[in-house]
């Protein structure tokens, strides 16, 4: 599992994956999210504006990523 640190009090969906590389464009992002490919804490996310929060697990193609 790979650690993501944020500065801010949380951070989208969508933009935690254009973060940590995982796509490059916003639109890849929606794309991911709504062929339901992405799962927070164990369950698929839908909504590309989820907030993400410190402790939130992330994943996504088999690869797990924590908030910290």
């Amino acid at each position: 599992m790979e650690n993501v640190k944020i500065n801010t009090e949380f951070i989208k969906l969508d933009q935690f994956l254009k973060w940590t590389d995982i796509v490059s464009m916003g639109s890849d992002a929606k794309s991911l999210i709504h062929s339901g490919l992405v799962k927070v804490n164990d369950e698929v996310e839908l909504r590309r504006g989820r907030k993400l929060r410190v402790g939130d697990i992330i994943e996504v193609n088999s690869k797990k990523f924590q908030i910290v």
